[in-house]
């Protein structure tokens, strides 16, 4: 496990100058370019943005942000954390990480889900009455599409979300296909097994709460690898949330106000009471919020790692109103200290793989 991917995520949170004061969303993405050139230059191995509609997130328009870290950076690759695909059309979805993979030099990847929030839903038309029939049948389009790329054969795929594609080729082709695609999952089995059936990776997606609790995932990932005849050795990646300062007590003071404000934001749309410095503290020292000294958060991402048998970690560095400065700070540890750190702990003491069968 010495050789584990680390990533970093982010949803282009929208955050404060040093008066406070809320930044336009135009700012935020350009600190966004900002961020993923310092990630690429201290040698991080993906950098994924997150697809959003909503006030509080900047990034609604994933592969255009992509595309411009693109022009700036060398070897990172470059992804979604996640493409919401139940409300977009799986072929344009193909077409624009194509074309990235194309500009990138094949540094494309893309991660489907269907998002946390839903506000795509009525922005673009969908009812969330079809949620689960509009993510099957466009994750089986976008698999049929990915496979004919591969093979180089047409599309034909029938259902009920969209006219029939009947022998229809889909361009750019992949230079050197497949196109690296994942589903993210937050907590369904169904669409654990959706991942396996069509032989796509899997990434966690662990916002709260002890990560091991997501190890029947990781089993039931495999066991239906098996079942359905893919290849046993797809990997399993994590995305969770930190903040990475140069002692535990400064991450914890830098963090908890920001959290707080996405927290109770969030918490107020869902019904949520207000959270507490306790339950921060709580979710700190036994749940999935990596908060703390490089040593301090190396030793907990090495103990997900090997407990849930994962082969990639991606670490959401933004946190609501969390500044800019503030977060090149905590992306400069993760690169510098956090990964080397990491790999070094799994490599003295390996993870023990996950059985298919168990």
């Amino acid at each position: 496990m010495s050789t584990i991917e680390m990533g970093l995520d982010t949803f282009g949170d929208v955050t404060v100058d040093a008066d406070g004061r809320l930044l336009p969303q135009a700012r935020v993405l350009r600190d966004v370019l900002a961020e993923a050139e310092l990630a690429d230059r201290l040698g991080v191995d993906f950098f994924g943005v997150g697809e959003h509609h909503r006030p509080d997130f900047a990034i609604s328009a994933p592969e255009v942000v992509l595309a411009a870290i693109a022009s700036r950076t060398q070897r990172i690759r470059l992804g979604t954390a996640v493409t919401v695909l139940s409300t977009d059309d799986p072929v344009r979805v193909y077409e624009r990480f194509a074309t990235l993979d194309a500009v990138s030099g094949g540094r494309a990847e893309v991660i489907l889900g269907r998002g946390s929030f839903t506000e795509s839903y009525p922005l673009f038309g969908y009812s969330l009455d079809d949620y689960e029939r509009l993510f099957e049948e466009k994750l089986a389009i976008f698999a049929a599409i990915r496979d004919a790329d591969r093979t180089g054969q047409p599309v034909r795929w029938k259902g009920t979300v969209r006219p029939p594609l009947e022998a229809v080729v889909v361009y750019p082709r992949v230079e050197r296909p497949p196109l690296s695609t994942w589903v993210g999952v937050g907590g369904s089995p169904e669409s654990v097994v959706r991942a396996a059936r069509y032989g796509f990776p899997l990434t966690l997606a662990i916002i709260g709460g002890d990560p091991r609790r997501f190890l029947p995932y990781v089993e039931l990932y495999h066991r239906s690898l098996v079942q359905l005849a893919q290849p046993t050795t797809l990997p399993v990646g994590v995305h969770s949330p930190g903040h990475l300062a140069d002692t535990d007590a400064q991450a914890r003071e830098e963090l908890w106000p920001h959290y707080q404000v996405m927290r109770n934001r969030i918490g107020a749309e869902r019904g949520w009471p207000p959270t507490s410095r306790t339950e921060f503290e709580r979710e700190i020292a036994a749940g999935s919020l990596y908060v703390g000294s490089p040593e301090t958060v190396a030793r907990k991402i090495a103990a997900t790692v090997r407990a849930l048998g994962a082969s990639r970690f991606d670490f959401k560095y933004s946190a609501g109103t969390l500044p800019h400065e503030t977060m090149l700070r905590s992306i400069e540890l993760y690169g510098r200290e956090v990964i080397p750190r990491v790999r070094r702990l799994l490599a003295d003491a390996p993870a023990v793989p996950v059985e298919a069968g168990a």
